[in-house]
């Protein structure tokens, strides 16, 4: 597949999940809009993971800004499919380690794997909820006193001023 033909598929998936959740399909109350959210992440999980199968992690060197940012979301969004998940993160990691990655983005989705494999957060980007005062509620942290530490040294805000943002 071309290069800009990959890049061009990648952000329109993008653009189809930030669409379902603005709408609030992935945390709707109407199973109908639930399973869409579903069927659409599990769609792009599937395809990110023949993307990984031809290209390794496509990187912003190979696709462009956009379209890698559209690479990492649709692997945070691979929530009922582990194993994609698992997959982008090591190659993720691997495109960290030769800088040609965030380690900002690397951080979300080590979180957002841990989270959904039943363990404990490293840098408290993951939320569990909201109140009912509207304060949010983080998942579990491995090292709580150390979450703005972390955060800091992968280019992330310290947690109370992202939590403000969910309140």
């Amino acid at each position: 597949m071309a290069l800009a033909a990959l890049a061009e598929e990648l952000t329109a998936m993008a653009a189809a999940d930030h669409e379902m959740a603005v709408t609030g399909a992935a945390h709707s109350d109407d199973p109908a809009e639930q399973l869409a959210w579903r069927r659409l992440t599990a769609r792009h999980g599937d395809r990110l993971n023949a993307i990984m199968d031809e290209v390794g992690w496509p990187t912003a060197d190979l696709v462009g800004e956009d379209a890698a940012r559209a690479a990492w979301l649709i692997a945070q969004h691979a929530d009922r499919q582990l194993d994609v998940q698992r997959r982008a993160l090591r190659l993720l990691e691997d495109a960290v380690g030769a800088g040609a990655a965030e380690s900002r983005d690397l951080a979300f989705l080590r979180d957002r794997t841990l989270v959904n494999e039943g363990r404990e957060q490293v840098y408290g980007t993951q939320i569990a909820g909201v109140r009912g005062d509207g304060s949010p509620i983080p998942w579990p942290c491995a090292e709580p006193e150390r979450v703005d530490e972390l955060r800091a040294g992968v280019g992330i805000e310290p947690f109370a001023e992202y939590v403000a943002r969910y309140s």
